[in-house]
């Protein structure tokens, strides 16, 4: 018998899915996080899966995991030491940045300190031309001055960042090789051109330099979990969730910690469109509510969308990640009052610890979840099936100093935390719908998560959205996500030229370069030919304009024929994310990219049988608007029959999450386990 695990390590919980494919069984568990040392968590989870349910260790032959490990210790700064070396003349580029300010209107705000100060950025005589002319040679000689000077600061990383070294790399290899001559071995040495080659210095300056700082507690933190997995008689080595989508290994992740940053959520989004896929689901928008945060992402035609530019910590990150919009409205999120005396919700967060005031461990201010305990919601008396204590009257306590502000009653207060919450998602899905020319009305919610299928209903209603869909187990999704995960790399080839009538021997040069590459990672990563995959596409834009668009190809080798259908397809690509083409207008390709796939073993999604008719376990006062008090059936999420439907109001509970169902809105379960929610002012 084989075993998949996939675990997705959030700040308020972490998350087991287990696989027993030949069985077409899927265990589940879920137990609170320890921020301080992640790597616990697992390895208590996976103490209880092979002692509770006596699996073998050998027979696991996957452990894919998600982390916050690096998002965490970037927001902290709790990060390696880092030196740079850079181009004469470019010391303050970290500083300096973009003209843009990160909001526009606030004075006050300003960029994030960089993570290396001035006196540990060292500038060095070259300079390579932007057309590959060595404009000032290379200075070996400064190179092992700063070497010697380095020595005594105590550095974990070194980062060489040149201009113009994404598509002429020797300087900077050059540099990294008589750095790594003249300094202790356990100093790494780290390239721009190693872990991004994109243009744009100053994103790829910084892309360098976050990589660099999480190096050090990524390989404390794997050598930590690997050892622990490795005690515990698995063999399988651990795998990581890419912020892309996909797994890499351990080894890989190691080099590139920078990649795992936003692992968590883009696990979360892969789950649900495999999921969507089954349930022929083609557009849909994701709602994934955890302890922290709530992140949203919009799936059209089936296909998650790819980003290449983001923002972590504050600092731009040049490296493609799923489109994942994430905004402070999770279960633990603080409620406040703001100067202007109106309610706020988030981005402060209980976290695990203390957590909530209704977890009684200590925490004292109002969260979502004491809301959503004093409105009867959540069960005034436990969680995660009676394992979690839950403590009514610290809730009310914590609601109460706020209402007292306020000056309101307690229901109202609690009501409002929770339209709050609800009114920050909502914002953050038009930014990923409206904003970007889609009704959010001709979509379907996704609704996963702790927290997210207690909110779903208030959040479809406000954008309009007729269906919700709660899978099987919404709280594990995102560790589910990653037993459908495939091993990915993303490789990108610079190749800036005009699109004239020679473009096909510019294509041709950047696919070899990138073939070659391919070839050389699933070598490293044992690939099989027949499991490999590979995505490609070329970076066009108009001449002049600042950003490019990702036109797909499937051509092995280009001609001027199959050049000028890619230049039409950009035509059309650009007509349809800014309304308007200009086919009589110069193109450039920027570069060209290929996303490999080492295609992994999947276990199949399980399928619910029949069951009983519907009988309620109980029953509950639960406050669903203003005045609204509804005594409330509570019904088990396992004990609902295939294909039965039922009205609301509804409690449905599981060990995971728990589910609301509003009065009149109509409910069932698909054969698939899929909760599908319609509702009752959107019916047809």
């Amino acid at each position: 018998m084989t075993v998949h695990i996939g675990v997705d390590v959030g700040g308020t919980f972490t998350d087991f899915a287990v696989s027993l494919p030949e069985k077409n069984i899927q265990l589940l568990y879920k137990l609170p996080s320890t921020p301080e040392r992640p790597d616990e968590a697992i390895i208590e989870g996976l103490e209880y899966f092979l002692t509770n349910h006596k699996l073998d260790p050998k027979e696991i032959v996957r452990f894919g995991h998600g982390t916050t490990v690096g998002t965490n210790a970037l927001i902290q700064r709790r990060v390696g030491k880092v030196a740079m070396v850079t181009s004469r003349g470019f010391r303050d580029l970290l500083e300096i940045g973009r003209q843009t300010r990160p909001k526009v209107y606030d004075m006050h705000q300003d960029f994030p300190k960089p993570l290396v100060p001035r006196w540990l950025r060292y500038e060095v005589s070259e300079r390579m031309r932007a057309d590959g002319i060595v404009h000032v040679p290379l200075d070996e000689q400064e190179l092992k001055e700063i070497a010697s000077t380095l020595k005594a600061a105590n550095i974990d990383c070194v980062a060489v960042c040149f201009l113009h070294s994404h598509a002429f790399p020797e300087h900077e290899e050059r540099a990294a090789e008589i750095l790594r001559k003249n300094m202790p071995d356990e100093v790494s040495i780290m390239t721009s051109s190693m872990v991004y080659p994109e243009f744009r210095e100053y994103e790829r300056f910084s892309t360098t330099v976050l990589n660099a700082a999480l190096l050090t507690v990524m390989n404390a933190y794997l050598d930590r979990l690997t050892k622990g997995v490795a005690e515990k008689g698995v063999a399988a080595e651990p795998t990581i969730s890419q912020s892309g989508g996909g797994l890499m290994s351990a080894t890989y992740s190691r080099r590139y910690p920078i990649r795992s940053a936003l692992s968590g959520p883009a696990a979360g989004v892969l789950g649900a469109a495999y999921r969507a896929k089954a349930t022929n689901e083609a557009n849909v928008i994701t709602l994934d509510i955890g302890g922290t945060s709530a992140d949203v992402s919009l799936l059209a035609n089936g296909e998650p969308s790819v980003v290449h530019s983001r923002r972590l910590a504050g600092f731009p990150l040049r490296l493609p990640a799923l489109d994942v919009n994430a905004v402070g409205a999770g279960g633990g999120s603080i409620a406040w009052i703001d100067r202007d005396g109106l309610l706020k919700v988030g981005p402060d967060s209980a976290g695990a610890v203390p957590g909530p005031a209704c977890y009684g461990n200590g925490g004292l201010l109002a969260t979502v979840t004491d809301a959503n305990v004093v409105l009867g919601r959540l069960p005034d008396d436990s969680l995660l099936d009676g394992r979690m204590t839950i403590r009514r009257d610290l809730a009310e306590e914590a609601i109460d100093n706020l209402a007292e502000k306020l000056s309101m009653s307690r229901e109202a207060t609690a009501l409002g935390v929770v339209q709050v919450a609800s009114a920050v998602i909502v914002k953050a899905i038009r930014a990923i719908s409206v904003e970007r020319g889609h009704d959010p009305s001709k979509f379907s919610l996704f609704a996963f998560g702790g927290a997210g299928p207690l909110h779903a209903v208030d959040v479809a209603k406000d954008l309009g959205i007729r269906k919700v869909f709660i899978p099987p187990n919404p709280g594990i999704l995102c560790a589910e996500g990653l037993l459908g995960s495939d091993l990915v790399a993303d490789l990108i080839q610079p190749s800036l030229a005009p699109f004239d009538n020679n473009i096909y021997q510019s294509l041709n040069l950047a696919k070899s370069t990138l073939d070659k590459r391919a070839r050389d990672w699933f070598e490293t990563e044992s690939v099989e030919v027949e499991s490999q995959g590979q995505g490609w596409s070329a970076d066009l834009r108009y001449k002049g304009q600042n950003f490019e668009l990702a036109i797909a190809f499937d051509n092995d080798q280009f001609d001027q024929a199959s050049a000028s259908d890619l230049r039409k397809a950009f035509d059309q690509a650009h007509e349809a994310a800014y309304g308007y083409s200009q086919s009589d207008e110069l193109v450039e390709l920027v570069g060209m990219r290929v996303k490999l796939t080492g295609v992994l073993s999947k276990p199949p999604l399980p399928k619910i049988k029949s069951g009983p008719c519907l009988n309620s376990i109980g029953s509950r006062k639960v406050l669903f608007g203003k005045d609204i008090w509804c005594e409330t059936p509570i019904y088990r999420r396992d004990a609902i029959p295939k294909e039965q439907g039922f009205e609301g109001p509804a409690i449905i509970e599981q060990m995971d999450s728990m589910l609301l169902i509003f009065p009149g809105d109509r409910a069932k379960i698909d054969e698939w386990g899929n909760l599908i929610i319609v509702l009752s002012q959107m019916e047809d």
